[in-house]
């Protein structure tokens, strides 16, 4: 029996518009919206650890709609009631992959009673998927591959560059996308 040839799929990008938070006053304009969808992608970056014992705070909170992205840069943050807000809110649904660590590291920066959290790779094994990794399961659900270039860089630098931008976009927005898709 010959092997079956790797599969190709086209590279998939959030294509809507993307929120860049930098201060507590664009983070307040943008939170009453936040709070009043139905469901969110969730996940968060931080800084690469290249050494053992060595952890960094989350860099980068990010949330999608089906249209908007959100990304808050936390260390420009210092009103973090505003974020609790969010996440510890039971009506708004927040769905990711390996969603318990982002929340234990971000508790680090400030604490929260997280509400209504969906772990993807759940719902995932509900569905009989084999894949539990949000690129396997973009794949095995939407037929379409994930770039993970930006993931090993720098998320605390001054300026994130356009790739860590679209990156974090859709990292939030491709499990929005997969819970509905799986849900549906």
């Amino acid at each position: 029996m010959e092997p079956q040839p790797k599969i190709t799929y086209p590279r998939i990008n959030f294509t809507g518009k993307i929120h860049l938070i930098t201060s507590d006053h664009e983070l307040a304009e943008v939170i009453s919206g936040l709070n009043s969808a139905p469901i969110l992608g969730f996940d968060t970056e931080t800084r690469a650890s290249f050494k053992v014992g060595e952890v960094y705070k989350v860099a980068l909170l990010q949330l999608a709609t089906e249209t908007d992205a959100y990304l808050i840069r936390l260390h420009f943050i210092h009103n973090f009631e505003v974020l609790k807000h969010i996440l510890e809110n039971p009506h708004v649904r927040k769905v990711g992959v390996a969603i318990r660590d982002d929340l234990k590291t971000l508790q680090k920066s400030f604490k929260f009673v997280p509400e209504n959290f969906i772990e993807l790779q759940t719902v995932a094994k509900e569905k009989g998927l084999k894949n539990m990794g949000l690129r396997g399961m973009t794949e095995e659900v939407l037929q379409s591959s994930l770039s993970k270039k930006a993931k090993i860089s720098n998320w605390e630098v001054k300026t994130l560059s356009p790739e860590q931008v679209l990156y974090a976009a859709t990292d939030a927005w491709i499990g929005l996308k997969l819970y509905q898709t799986l849900t549906s």
